[in-house]
């Protein structure tokens, strides 16, 4: 707790006096965190200060009561939406990001024709994996920059929309953000409880499901991290009154076969017609279920599962993505005839060497090939290849034999293709016994740690 005699508590709050209390370990208390939040994101307060006391958090960590408190402060530093014109529950999903994780194409609709409302804001492509609104913008004429209002009449029509984060939501966490990329302060788990927590309550959700990715192609690269951070996402977002899961799901591998956007569209559809690969598949019904369990549309997660099953089944989800695609600007016709999206001109088979089994994928390396083919950005100023990508042929535990393709590149460069064939041939690892196998869903948090 503050000390009653410090500054804060007398009611005169100085930055300078917030940073020295946190770099020497103490809390600090929730007008303390929202003066720095506040002024910050009017500009009152120099980044040089802001710099010093990310560093100190960084290094000190946050309390469980702060890290609420800097969420609340980001949350509220913008425009929160209020969704209670919408009878139904509003719930969304985030996940921490991976190689190939495009389920929210899926989920949206799913969850959509379900009945439960899904005000979905995501994001981009972030070092070496892919963003959500990357892969809706390979479909033609596909619109995330929706106003608030526009947002508002597409989920009023279809139950659902994706679009990106404007102005209005979080003007503090895009602050933070960038100055926590140039500061080495990104790692800190507490800061990006406040930054994922204060961006997905603003959409006016009652629940929200993580899907907290460790591998080697996550963020999080042992289960340890992982657990700590979908943990503390749990506690803040029901210390701000919402319902939350989460689930620790694997990324030593990539999810599905395709990575690439134009290429993960069609994969999604391919999930949306009752086909699609099969871990890619699963994990959808699986968030599906724990979204429609946690929105009171079923009792139970088997409930939910059974749910999503027979809405993919009987059309439903996928005439709600051709909807929403509608609705948003797009070229619906992509759902019935995927040809429409872009292609590359070029493909490229990678060989397997030998013959064996596939043991493991060095999951980043393939994210990273598949930026490197244009697929994702290197800078923040580069643009993005909707159509360039790679194709898995198999997967960790597939036999092989010597010749038979790993994978195969689309790409429009040339020497691009280069470099990301030299990645990828480096990525797969082939032995003569099969490994042991992983499960997709390692851990489920419903409840905080103690």
């Amino acid at each position: 707790m503050s000390d009653p005699a410090d500054p804060a508590a007398a009611g005169a709050i100085r930055t300078a006096d917030v940073i020295r209390r946190k770099r020497d370990g103490q809390e600090l208390s929730r007008a303390e965190i929202a003066h720095l939040v506040d002024g910050y994101t009017r500009g009152q307060i120099p980044d040089y200060q802001v710099s010093a006391w990310l560093m100190a958090a960084l290094l000190r960590g946050l309390t469980r009561a702060e890290t609420a408190a800097l969420t609340d402060a980001m949350l509220h530093s913008g425009q929160v939406l209020d969704l209670s014109e919408f009878p139904a529950a509003k719930v969304d999903k985030h996940s921490t990001g991976g190689v190939g994780d495009k389920t929210s194409l899926v989920l949206a609709p799913l969850v959509a024709a379900g009945g439960l409302v899904v005000p979905m804001i995501s994001g981009r492509g972030l070092g070496h994996t892919g963003g959500t609104l990357d892969k809706l913008e390979a479909i033609p004429g596909f619109r995330v920059d929706l106003s608030i209002a526009r947002f508002r009449e597409v989920m009023r029509a279809c139950g659902c929309a994706m679009i990106g984060q404007t102005a209005e939501i979080a003007p503090a966490d895009r602050k933070l953000y960038a100055l926590r990329d140039v500061t080495g302060t990104v790692e800190s788990p507490f800061l990006i409880c406040a930054s994922i927590m204060s961006k997905k309550l603003a959409e006016g959700i009652d629940a929200l499901v993580l899907d907290v990715k460790v591998g080697s192609g996550a963020f999080m690269k042992t289960d340890d991290d992982a657990a700590f951070l979908a943990q503390l996402m749990v506690e803040t977002g029901r210390r701000m009154g919402k319902k939350m899961v989460a689930l620790i799901t694997d990324m030593s591998q990539p999810l599905g076969l395709c990575v690439g956007n134009a290429l993960e569209v069609d994969e999604c559809i391919g999930v949306l017609r009752g086909g699609g690969p099969a871990d890619l598949r699963d994990l959808c019904l699986e968030l599906a279920a724990w979204m429609f369990q946690l929105g009171g549309r079923v009792a139970s997660v088997d409930e939910g599962r059974q749910l999503a099953s027979q809405l993919i089944r009987s059309g439903q989800a996928l005439d709600r993505f051709r909807q929403m695609i509608e609705l948003q600007g797009g070229d619906a016709k992509i759902v019935d005839d995927p040809s429409r999206l872009p292609r590359a001109k070029h493909t490229l088979a990678i060989s397997a060497p030998k013959t064996g089994c596939v043991s493991s994928i060095e999951c980043e390396a393939v994210g990273i090939a598949s930026v490197v083919l244009g697929a994702g950005r290197e800078r923040k100023e580069d643009s993005v290849d909707p159509a360039v990508g790679l194709v898995l042929h198999k997967k960790v535990g597939d036999r092989v034999s010597a010749g038979q393709p790993l994978c195969t590149l689309h790409y429009n460069s040339n020497a691009r293709a280069e470099h990301a064939k030299r990645l990828l041939e480096d990525s797969f690892r082939i032995a003569e016994q099969s490994p042991r196998a992983v499960s997709l869903v390692r851990r489920i948090i419903s409840e905080s740690a103690s």
